[in-house]
């Protein structure tokens, strides 16, 4: 059940206005609902972005629990409009992608339809490695490549000093190009001929030490004012020219190995019967004409 969004409420007068904006824009598209899904490793943010969107602390966030247990969905309702967004728990344990974990989340979403996919890691961390191919493999896997179509990329822990050596432009920049390189790796987009296709980074403080403007807005250290930045990215990505995702029990059953390949059995077939079959067929033939005949013959 979705509940009226009083968290938006919280926010400063500035943000507010630019957020019910922004709904507007959704309900003139024949939009009146919104479902976005939040997806990544533990402990990188994934519930307190939440909690920022929203206004409201929906998730539980301790320092001493990284992840929901399970997938939750929060239900908001303004104006005619619902926002839902599906916190997950983290799909990484002990260094692997957890299967588990991931089954639950594609159980959870059964006859739901992904507007949006949060795809969320943290700023300050300074490499990727193969664990984070294995993540964007595995999102992929599970809800097909054009799940990419909706993907923004979420960097959370924003209010950083970047090395001596960098600015802090030039620090994002990077790390952004290491988290894109990864997903493109992972979700094979320029193998399936998709690669025109910029999926958008987005940063994100969700701590207390991050800056205010003169109005009270959150704002970054290249002067971005986060929140309605984050709401305006995923606007323009629900309402691009792509579908949603539905996930059916097809999605979550994946492709069926016995089916695999069906398509290319006549192919085979008859690649046999011509090219092998045929051919062992004349070989014969002439080994019999060209044996020696008895006397009697």
């Amino acid at each position: 059940m979705a509940r009226e969004w009083t968290g938006i409420q919280q926010f400063p007068l500035a943000t507010q206005t630019k957020l019910l904006e922004l709904l507007g824009t959704l309900k003139e598209k024949a939009r009146d609902s919104l479902t976005i899904l939040v997806m990544g490793k533990g402990g990188v943010g994934k519930s307190s972005t939440v909690n920022s969107i929203l206004g409201e602390r929906v998730a539980a966030v301790s320092a001493f629990q990284s992840d929901v247990p399970r997938p939750v969905m929060v239900s908001r309702e303004r104006s005619g409009f619902t926002l839902n967004i599906i916190d997950t728990p983290g799909i990484v344990e002990g260094g692997y992608v957890n299967d588990q974990a991931l089954q639950l989340i594609k159980r959870f979403l059964l006859n739901k339809t992904i507007d949006v996919l949060l795809y969320v890691d943290r700023l300050d961390s300074y490499r990727v490695d193969n664990l984070d191919r294995q993540i964007v493999n595995a999102i992929t896997e599970s809800f097909g490549k054009e799940i990419w179509r909706k993907g923004v990329v979420v960097l959370t822990h924003a209010q950083l000093t970047p090395p001596d050596c960098l600015s802090y432009d030039d620090f994002v920049a990077r790390r952004s190009e290491a988290v894109l390189k990864v997903v493109d790796s992972g979700a094979r987009l320029k193998k399936h001929g998709i690669q025109d296709h910029v999926i958008p980074v987005v940063l994100v403080e969700n701590s207390n030490r991050c800056k205010q403007n003169d109005n009270g807005e959150k704002i970054l250290p290249n002067g971005t004012v986060w929140i309605p930045n984050i709401v305006e990215i995923i606007t323009n990505v629900a309402t691009n020219e792509s579908k949603s995702i539905f996930v059916d029990q097809k999605l979550i059953d994946g492709p069926n190995a016995n089916e695999r390949g069906k398509a290319f059995i006549p192919l085979i077939l008859a690649f046999q019967y011509f090219f092998v079959i045929k051919q062992l067929q004349k070989w014969i033939k002439d080994d019999i004409a060209k044996a020696p005949k008895s006397s009697w013959e």
